[in-house]
């Protein structure tokens, strides 16, 4: 899970070579049907990619890479087909026995996770392809160096989650766990591998617990956050709880080491069922930072893979003493906090006052440091609707040497183009706006790093600072924060050209 050397990538552009490759048909074995389809590469939805021979594209769930399939066309369209698999006449390398009895395509199957019947080590390939396909094909930006890919447990790494909670009246039984896969309806679980071991453990006592309160036609979700001491239960309850529910409460606590939050109607009514005991939070080992937080506040799902990126992202960032850095949609301080034990200034900005809020008791319960650690440096938060950037804005809040960006799937788009805006109003290319007042003293950031959640608005942002802004893409690489899933976290470093 450290991070190793990063490997060398040519940065020639390759227009479409990998389609073009994925057009010409693999020979057909001989013990394959005529009608089978062979599977050619894994989409974001982790579904199989194969071509029929007119060319037109068929996504089958459940197939993998390098297999030979037949498979049951459900959905048409005039270029692509949507299938389920049917029977693997030549089955991949690459496909393992699923970890998890609730895993499949069969009815009823539970919808968490998509790539259990992938090698974990496959599925950070299949991911890294996805990161490298998007930057090129939506952002013509192609890295100059690929990093590792940041890995860590395949099994028992999601310390958050919402689990739907139903009671089946007619049978009589309680379901707690994730959506059945491609469905509104709870899957019926009774364990759960990618949860930590003892949440996982626990489902089968909260489905009876559920089942045993006067509420449970009322109690419609369980949200989990664990901390590194404390496992929270936030439970939502549409209806006041009874004395007798909140005695079962506090009686599931004390058996489960659990601490409950009940959650009444929206999110800021969430509050302690009972005060008193540890706080929830996560450490920062690597910067001696402990981070607090509600348990509906967002976190990192993976605490393992978080402490590495963090440590990786701060140290592509090389940020000096001397320098001021601003942390773009900073919430908790997740990346401000480390960034505060090496910049001489940060400046974290949020779109939410609660966090910007949150951010700075995280700020004020980190001041005391141990002996011979670097004090924090002068840290400021701003709450700004950060999907409303202005180049303007940007040069009001002064200059920085470094960028560290941690948008949410939606991108950082305006932060983006307010930047390529002031950069192409400086060359006084043709359609370019007026630079706004005091932009003749602002300087872009020389480095920025983007931590992202999706591929697609990276890219989409990447094309932006590299072809408008006047960046190159020294470095990207992948981040497995999600394994078994299709969703893929990454990593990418911006630098100024002279």
């Amino acid at each position: 899970m450290s991070e190793a050397a990063s490997l060398p990538h040519d940065n020639t552009p390759d227009t479409d070579s990998a389609d073009a490759a994925a057009l010409v048909p693999a020979e057909r074995p001989a013990s394959v049907p005529d009608n089978a389809l062979h599977v050619h590469a894994m989409d974001l939805d982790a579904q199989g990619v194969a071509r029929k021979a007119d060319g037109k594209v068929v996504f089958i769930d459940g197939a993998l890479p390098t297999e030979w399939v037949s498979a049951n066309t459900h959905r048409k369209k005039n270029n692509w087909e949507q299938a389920s698999l049917l029977a693997v006449h030549r089955e991949s390398s690459q496909r393992v026995r699923p970890g998890c009895p609730h895993f499949g395509l069969h009815a009823g199957a539970c919808g968490g996770c998509k790539m259990q019947h992938l090698d974990p080590r496959a599925q950070v390939a299949v991911k890294q392809r996805v990161l490298e396909d998007n930057l090129w094909h939506l952002g013509k930006v192609r890295a100059q160096t690929l990093l590792r890919p940041i890995e860590g447990p395949a099994w028992g790494y999601r310390y958050r989650a919402r689990l739907s909670v139903r009671y089946v009246a007619k049978k009589g039984v309680v379901l707690v766990g994730f959506h059945e896969r491609k469905s509104r309806y709870v899957a019926d679980m009774e364990v759960c591998p990618v949860l930590p071991p003892h949440v996982s453990a626990m489902l089968r006592p909260l489905r009876a617990l559920i089942g045993a309160m006067e509420a449970r036609d009322t109690c419609p979700q369980i949200e989990l956050a664990c901390g590194d001491e404390v496992t929270a239960l936030v439970l939502r309850h549409l209806e006041p709880l009874s004395a007798a529910d909140v005695a079962r409460l506090r009686a599931f606590a004390t058996e489960h080491g659990v601490q409950w939050w009940l959650q009444p109607k929206g999110p800021d009514t969430v509050h302690r069922l009972d005060e008193g005991g540890p706080t929830l939070g996560y450490g920062l080992p690597d910067f001696g930072i402990h981070m607090p937080f509600k348990p509906t506040d967002f976190t990192q799902v993976n605490p393992h893979i978080n402490r590495v990126l963090v440590t990786r992202a701060l140290r592509l960032l090389n940020v000096q003493p001397h320098e001021r850095v601003i942390d773009w949609f900073c919430g908790l301080g997740n990346f401000t906090l480390p960034l505060a034990t090496q910049a001489r200034e940060v400046l974290g900005i949020e779109g939410s006052e609660a966090l910007v809020a949150r951010s700075r008791e995280n700020v004020r319960h980190n001041q005391a440091r141990p002996a011979g650690q670097r004090p924090l440096a002068p840290t400021q938060f701003v709450a700004r609707n950060l999907f409303e950037m202005t180049p303007a804005m940007l040069v009001a809040d002064g200059t920085a040497d470094k960028w560290l960006v941690d948008p949410p799937r939606e991108g950082a788009f305006a932060l983006a183009k307010a930047l390529a805006d002031i950069e192409q109003a400086r060359r006084g290319a043709e359609g370019a706006g007026p630079l706004p007042e005091g932009a003749a003293q602002w300087q872009p950031p020389r480095r920025i790093v983007y931590v992202s959640c999706n591929p697609a608005t990276l890219a989409r942002d990447a094309g932006l600072l590299v072809h408008l802004a006047g960046y190159r893409c020294t470095a990207a690489g992948m981040v497995n924060m999600f394994p078994h899933t299709a969703h893929v976290e990454s990593m990418a470093v911006f630098d100024k050209v002279d």
